[in-house]
This record gives C-alpha cells, sequence and structure tokens, in this order.
C-alpha cells in the first residue's frame, strides 16, 4: 500500500461499498413500508438472501484480490515473512496490509455461510464485519511509528472513519435492520474511501508537485479537508437515499395494493431478515 494505486485500490472497495449498501439499504428499507406485490417481493426474506450472497461473494473476491496484489506485487515479500539469511523481517508493512484484507475476506466467507445454511447465527456476519473494521483500524495504529507528522495526522484521521464503522457496525448486532445506524455506516464507509484517495494524492501524487509533510500549514488543511470529506459523504448518501427511495415509491404505485388473503402461498412474503431476530 506504499504507493498511490495501494491507496487507490482499497480506497476504490469502500467507496463501492459504501455505495452499494446505501443503495441496498434504501430499497429494502421503502419496500418494507409499502404493502404490495411488488414490495413483497423484492423485501421477502429470499431476495435478501439472494443479494447477501452475491455481495459476500464479492467482498471475498476484493479481499483476495487485494491480499495478492499486496504479496507479489513488484515490491511484496512473496509470502516471504522473515529473511533468515539477512536476519530481519521482510516486508511488514505489506503483511499488515494483508492481514487487513485477509479479516474482509473472512467477514464475507462468515456472510456467505450465515446466508446459504442455517449454521449460525444472522446476527454473526454484522459482528464479523464490525472485528473487521476494528482489526483495520488496530494495524493502522501501530502502523504509523517513525513516519512524519502529516503522514502520521492522514492516517490518525482515517482512524476516526475506520474505528465510527466499526462501533456502528457492532451496534448493528443488537439492532439489526435500523436505518439510521446503517446509512451512518454507509456513510463512514464512504468517508474511509475518499479519503484513501485522498491520502494517496497528498504521499504519493502522481503528477502534482510533492507536499512538504513537515508543514504544520498542510496538517490544518487536511484536517480541513477531512470535514468537507465527510460533508461529502453525507451528501451522497442522503441524495442516493433520497433517490432510491423516491424511484422505488414511483415504480410501486403502478402496482395495486395486494389483498393478503388473496395470495397464493408462493406469493406470500417471508420475513425479512431483518425481521427474523
Amino acid at each position: 500500500m506504499g504507493s498511490f494505486a495501494g491507496h487507490v485500490l482499497p480506497g476504490s472497495f469502500f467507496l463501492v461499498a459504501g455505495l452499494w449498501w446505501t443503495a441496498k439499504y434504501s430499497l429494502w428499507h421503502t419496500t418494507r413500508k409499502n404493502k404490495n406485490l411488488g414490495s413483497t417481493r423484492l423485501a421477502s426474506r429470499a431476495s435478501q438472501r439472494r443479494l447477501e450472497i452475491i455481495e459476500s461473494s464479492v467482498i471475498v473476491f476484493f479481499s483476495c484480490v487485494g491480499m495478492l496484489a499486496e504479496q507479489f506485487a513488484a515490491d511484496g515479500p512473496k509470502l516471504q515473512l522473515y529473511d533468515s539469511t539477512e536476519k530481519n523481517w521482510k516486508h511488514l508493512m505489506n503483511w499488515q496490509h494483508t492481514t487487513m484484507y485477509l479479516f474482509f475476506a473472512l467477514a464475507g466467507t462468515v456472510s456467505l455461510i450465515i446466508h446459504t445454511t442455517e449454521a449460525a447465527p444472522l446476527a454473526l456476519d454484522r459482528l464479523m464485519l464490525a472485528i473487521a473494521f476494528f482489526n483495520e483500524g488496530f494495524l493502522f495504529l501501530y502502523h504509523l511509528h517513525g513516519r512524519v507528522m502529516l503522514d502520521v495526522h492522514l492516517h490518525q484521521l482515517l482512524l476516526y472513519a475506520i474505528f465510527g464503522g466499526a462501533l456502528v457496525a457492532f451496534q448493528e448486532v443488537f439492532h439489526r435492520g435500523n436505518l439510521i445506524l446503517e446509512l451512518l455506516r454507509c456513510t463512514l464507509t464512504l468517508l474511509q474511501g475518499t479519503w484513501f484517495w485522498q491520502i494517496g494524492f497528498v504521499l504519493y501524487p502522481p503528477r502534482s508537485p510533492e507536499w512538504d509533510l513537515k508543514d504544520h500549514n498542510n496538517m490544518m488543511f487536511v484536517t480541513t479537508c477531512y470535514s468537507w470529506h465527510l460533508a461529502f459523504a453525507m451528501f451522497i448518501v442522503g441524495m442516493l437515499h433520497f433517490t432510491v427511495s423516491f424511484v422505488v415509491r414511483s415504480r410501486l404505485k403502478r402496482t395495486p395494493p395486494v389483498e393478503i388473503g388473496l395470495l397464493k402461498s408462493r406469493d406470500r412474503d417471508p420475513e425479512s431478515e431483518d425481521e427474523v431476530l
């Protein structure tokens, strides 16, 4: 991750995740509030499970891509942790980043098991996601020793979004389906994504002049910039939620309300996953 591309990769992952989660939770929340055939099918437990399986598979795939990139890039350790000849550790920064991806891969794998079998309680997927976020923050917290002031500050600001996401995901273990918590997690995930890109542009500018990493004014600017990133993430999540809700309501208005007693058993709406707990 010690390059521009190394920050763009996780940044893009969190950006896509934040946008996807926002659209998904907005869709489910809107359809649960409408009692007609279209919303019944969209909000059914079967439909939710299919989406969760696809999402978990994508998370596992991209986490594995991240691990392979960290290990087998041009300057990667290629699975070598310790050099017995030179008697020193090999590319520990890459190993920390690989470990970060590993925990997200574990979270995706557990989610796949939960949504394809009955082997584990449903809330375990949120718990594993909270652990993955916490582990990410834990690794970055002890990732900054000996670095220049602005470099340290950029990563410290990132920790607010990471640990915030971990705390919100843990709250969802007990309050699954709470739209406020879900959209807050989306906002913090989106903030992570944009801030990873910002770190890449500051520390490894592809074309622009290099930043003075010891200038206190630059430190003040990136702090202000972080607040702008947060405002941008809140705006995007709010606008996407409004757009999805508006489109879904407009589509569902064209579908007549369903008389529950006339529904065939195969058309009945199973409990949504949020209502199972």
